[in-house]
């Protein structure tokens, strides 16, 4: 049996009980460790607990649905990406890029627009590797962004994707 196999042959019922576990080191630990197992039937259970009211746990969330890369993640992860708190929104920016779901264009186009210059820079970066056309015209707007980190990577995601 290969890798892969064995994570999804892997019991995680006791990861998805710690998921919900009353102290936060447990939970955000059991999102870690189902983020790590490769196995998508945590999918489910992950997208709920980015609800939970601690932030870590949230963030922890996120970075599991990432590393897991699975696309069934993509509604979870679109469902909060206007959280109040810009490291969570760039978490889920981080996420949707390393699972390259063309159903995130437009949230992530939205996001050129955030208040937060590292939200901009995070989304400018995955609609670059994305390369989808429709980006080209949000991520020029950004060329007057008064950040320089903003507008280079703005400039080097309208590159990548005119390739």
């Amino acid at each position: 049996m290969n890798a892969n196999a064995d994570a999804l042959m892997k019991d995680i019922s006791p990861l998805l009980a710690k998921l919900r576990d009353k102290t936060v080191r447990k939970r955000r630990d059991a999102a870690t460790l189902l983020g790590k197992s490769g196995n998508p039937s945590a999918i489910h259970d992950l997208g709920e607990a980015l609800s939970d009211p601690h932030a870590g746990v949230r963030a922890d969330s996120i970075l599991a649905l990432g590393r897991l890369g699975d696309a069934a993640a993509v509604p979870w992860l679109l469902s909060v990406i206007g959280d109040p708190d810009p490291e969570i929104r760039a978490g889920v920016i981080s996420a949707l890029g390393r699972i390259r779901d063309p159903r995130s264009i437009e949230a992530l186009i939205s996001c050129l627009e955030d208040t937060d210059d590292m939200v901009r820079i995070g989304a400018a970066e995955v609609l670059g590797k994305l390369g989808d056309p429709r980006a080209l015209t949000p991520l020029a707007r950004l060329g007057t962004d008064p950040f320089a980190e903003v507008r280079d990577a703005a400039e080097a995601a309208i590159r990548r994707i005119r390739k």
